[in-house]
């Protein structure tokens, strides 16, 4: 029988890949709303592709966040007294994509509705770069002590690996939203304009991407990990042939090449981890691990038990709401929702 320290391990692993997933296009979409229309209703049209699901993504955060708390609660204490205000920036922005999202359509005025999209793609873009500065920061390191306690501060975490991690995640995220968009969207026009937007992100997220593998080689630990280098170098693959294809103007494929190459980045940092979950620039051993941050085999027998009876209700759920709103998005159907 697999341990369950590790068995908890992957599945976090596979929350928080559900969540980039999911969430990044979200974060892609939100990000670049005010720059692929400056129509009122075309931007109502390209809301109307998240407004039904956007809630859900953020579920995967919060399960994943949930499951770090119960599975490694040392691991939970250290990193958010690490990333405090980090998360703090992460929330506030949130909490106003959320706010935005329902208000938008409350007045028909052109200035009340712009302040809304600013506020989502402001919402958006925050915590699309944060979530990059926290991967990197966990893969390269950070002061924790022999206490397991965080002994840095706020700007500690911005260094020039971290910034250029948090970019490439943006970046990434921004391609991935825009191919999402030339599968939801039905007017023609706009999906030549998320084409046109897709190649310049792409093309910028490329270099990001490409410039943080090699910091990641220089600062990390992560290729003398097999499965993790393998994995990031796969990613790197997959996401160049996510661009030739939207050149091609290969909506689909170039979402489905997105999403593996958020897929593979995602199961490349945390092998990269194993089987550590936050790693001590100060001391190695002082590392927080699977085993010396784990709750008692009780508590993870009892959640192993609970997790397998509702992961696959909430799975079976989401994928339901994602077949009931698949079709593409008509100026009418955001007439009706805005």
């Amino acid at each position: 029988m697999m341990d369950l320290n590790i068995l908890w391990f992957i599945l976090i692993t596979v929350l928080f890949t559900g969540f980039f997933f999911l969430e990044g296009f979200d974060y892609g979409v939100g990000g670049i709303l005010p720059f692929l229309s400056s129509d009122e209703k075309e931007r109502g049209e390209v809301l109307r592709t998240i407004t039904p699901v956007w809630d859900g993504n953020e579920v995967w955060m919060i399960t994943a966040g949930g499951a770090l708390f119960a599975a490694f609660p040392h691991v939970y204490a250290t990193m958010f007294s690490a990333f405090y205000l980090a998360l703090f920036l992460m929330l506030v922005a949130l909490i106003l994509r959320g706010v935005a999202f329902d208000l938008r359509g409350r007045q028909q005025s052109a200035c009340w509705q712009r302040f809304w999209d600013g506020a989502i793609c402001f919402g958006s873009i925050v915590p699309a770069f944060l979530w990059g500065v926290a991967v990197t920061n966990l893969i390269a390191g950070i002061p924790i002590n022999e206490k397991m306690i965080y002994t840095g501060g706020f700007f500690d975490l911005l260094t020039p690996y971290t910034i250029v991690g948090g970019l490439a995640f943006l970046f990434v995220f921004l391609f991935h939203g825009t191919a999402f968009l030339t599968l939801r969207l039905a007017k023609s026009s706009l999906i030549m304009r998320c084409q046109q937007f897709a190649l310049k992100t792409g093309v910028t997220a490329a270099i990001f991407f490409v410039l943080c593998m090699a910091m990641t080689l220089t600062y990390t630990d992560l290729f003398t990990k097999p499965l993790a280098a393998v994995a990031l170098v796969g990613a790197a693959l997959f996401f160049v042939m996510a661009i030739l294809s939207m050149k091609l103007a290969k909506g689909k494929a170039s979402f489905l090449l997105s999403t593996a190459a958020i897929v593979a980045t995602t199961i490349a940092f945390f092998a990269g981890l194993f089987p550590r979950l936050m790693v001590s620039s100060l001391n190695p051993d002082w590392s927080l691990t699977i085993t010396n941050a784990a709750s008692s085999p009780y508590t993870l027998s009892v959640m192993t038990v609970a997790a397998a009876i509702f992961v696959p209700i909430v799975l079976i759920y989401q994928s339901w709401s994602y077949y009931i709103f698949r079709k593409r998005v008509t100026p009418k159907d955001a007439e009706e929702h805005y």
